[in-house]
């Protein structure tokens, strides 16, 4: 259910699923993505929501898509989704500066791309988007996560780069798109970098 909705105190949870269960929560991903993105969808065609569900379409085609979604009691306050790179990637293609060979090199197993990260106003700043982002990479065996923030909004993307994510150059991945800055970071942080748990919030997996 979406709506008007003041956070509960009890026990978030986070589900996990597989691309098996992409029909059952695809509403609810939609719903999320409609709501949170309500003022873009008014001004930009790019983000309308027909688009949106035809890059939902794409990225889920590809193998290993995951998505992890938080519920707070009946409610889904936010959610994420992913998949790896295939070797023959068109991801780095529209980078604006080249990278090199090394960089971009994709086994089909190397890179993670974050495609979707959102959280409903309610349950900003409770550190949720960090537990959803770190839940999903959980079990992941990629190497490295990347993904596409838009410079406009350097509040997230500074909470990215909190996360150990790196700017490594700008690109548009369609010609009406906004230019993104292109994230990167190792899968897996240690020492300074790596967080804690927040403790109040528990994964469940689904299929």
């Amino acid at each position: 259910m979406i709506g008007d909705h003041v956070p509960e105190t009890g026990i978030i949870k986070l589900q996990r699923y597989s691309i098996d269960h992409l029909d059952q929560i695809r509403p609810t991903l939609v719903a999320l993505y409609t709501e949170v993105y309500a003022a873009d969808i008014e001004k930009d065609p790019f983000f309308s929501v027909e688009r949106f569900t035809e890059r939902l379409a794409q990225h889920a085609s590809r193998p290993s898509w995951e998505a992890v979604v938080a519920y707070d009691g009946g409610e889904a306050a936010g959610y994420a989704y992913a998949s790896p790179l295939p070797e023959k990637t068109g991801w780095w293609v529209n980078m604006l500066e080249p990278l090199t060979d090394e960089e971009i090199r994709e086994t089909g197993d190397r890179t993670l791309a974050l495609f979707e990260l959102m959280v409903r106003s309610p349950w900003r700043g409770t550190g949720l988007a960090d537990r959803i982002h770190e839940s999903l990479l959980t079990g992941r065996t990629e190497e490295r996560v990347t993904l596409l923030v838009d410079p406009q909004h350097p509040k997230v993307k500074a909470l990215y780069e909190s996360w150990g994510y790196r700017d490594i150059g700008g690109q548009q991945p369609f010609p009406d798109a906004p230019i993104y800055s292109t994230m990167l970071r190792n899968a897996a942080l240690t020492g300074a970098l790596a967080r804690t748990p927040t403790p109040y919030l528990f994964l469940e997996r689904n299929g």
